[in-house]
């Protein structure tokens, strides 16, 4: 039987996040299974009079990332770049079999396809392709949460299906503040890193490139970040590797000092990715109240109201970001046992309660 609750969830991210618009192209990216959502995304696109069409996603290119010749890795096929140049909307579906599948690939394999990804990924980073991700509860996700596939699917639905008109206001009166703010200061466990958002304004997400929403957002001051922070929380999972304890030191903006408690290596090779990977592209401060602890899963645990999260490498130029990189790594820090956001020296945050 369909679950009922999939019909709203459709509506939300055709109607809240993408804006579908008669005879335009969606693109579906998920794997087999998320059929059910795929099956009332294709209905709900249909009634639109819009076209849908379906993909297997990344799940279905690990085999061929594993045999590829490297060279063909670095390139995108004419078909594929054709697809994101004229494509008007992209739904792309988290529906994991195993969440950590593409581990078996090298990280250089995965560094070369995201650098063959990126040109075509332009229009998404500029919101020229309106793009919304979401997941599909699959049993792999409940376990990485440590919940049943039922209590999971009423965890997604219920930090998902919310009013997003009232949630956009409600951030939009804690954005106003940080547009307002030269400088941020994140006080917390084994941090304290100040950073600028001098003339640059943020995005409130309530529905918008992600579902669930529930966090607004900046690309700050490229060679302004400045101390120290210490993720010691949550692990950060990153292409199906989980690098747990990550402490960091910034000087200008750029890392200069990096360790962590597991998966070091792999943390270091990804800040030595290239140029742009050790510095921040964005700053973004959790508010979804449907999602109060850790997933292992990055599009719910960057949502957590009480945290911030910081994205090293590609800045967001939509919102004014300039930095480079083939990587965009959110990583979250809990602000709630004992931490403070102060905006120009004044706490607006403490111990993950607003006090604006």
């Amino acid at each position: 039987m369909r679950d009922p609750r999939l019909e709203q969830y459709t509506e939300i991210l055709l109607d809240t996040c993408l804006e579908v618009q008669p005879g335009w192209q969606v693109i579906v990216n998920a794997g087999p299974l998320a059929r059910p959502l795929v099956d009332e995304l294709a209905r709900q696109i249909g009634r639109r009079g819009a076209y849908a069409l379906l993909r297997s996603g990344l799940s279905g290119s690990i085999p061929w990332l594993l045999e590829a010749p490297e060279e063909l890795i670095e390139t995108l096929p004419s078909i594929e770049v054709h697809a994101m140049e004229t494509a008007d909307g992209l739904v792309s579906i988290d529906a994991p079999e195993n969440t950590r599948e593409i581990s078996a690939v090298s990280p250089e394999r995965i560094g070369r396809l995201r650098g063959a990804l990126r040109p075509a990924m332009e229009r998404i980073y500029t919101n020229d392709l309106k793009w919304v991700g979401c997941s599909y509860p699959t049993p792999a996700l409940a376990q990485d949460a440590g919940m049943s596939l039922r209590d999971f699917e009423d965890f997604l639905f219920g930090a998902c299906l919310l009013d997003w008109s009232a949630e956009a206001k409600r951030m939009s009166h804690y954005a106003e503040h940080f547009n307002e703010a030269d400088d941020v200061r994140i006080v917390g466990a084994e941090t304290d890193l100040t950073l600028s958002l001098a003339g640059r304004e943020g995005k409130v997400d309530a529905g918008g490139a992600n579902l669930p929403g529930g966090e607004f957002y900046f690309s700050p001051i490229e060679d302004s970040a400045q101390g120290t922070i210490a993720f010691i929380e949550f692990p950060a999972p990153y292409s199906g590797r989980e690098v747990k304890g990550i402490r960091l030191r910034f000087e200008g903006g750029r890392v200069v000092d990096a360790s962590a408690e597991s998966e070091e290596e792999f943390l270091i090779e990804l800040l030595d990715r290239d140029e742009g990977a050790r510095r921040l592209g964005e700053l973004g401060i959790g508010c979804n109240p449907g999602i109060a602890r850790f997933m292992k899963n990055t599009l719910f645990d960057e949502k957590i109201d009480g945290t911030v999260h910081l994205a090293l490498g590609n800045g967001l130029p939509e919102i004014g970001g300039t930095n480079h990189s083939e990587i965009h790594w959110d990583i979250v820090k809990d602000l709630r046992p004992g931490g403070q956001i102060l905006l120009d020296g004044k706490v607006v945050q403490q111990d993950g309660a607003w006090r604006i």
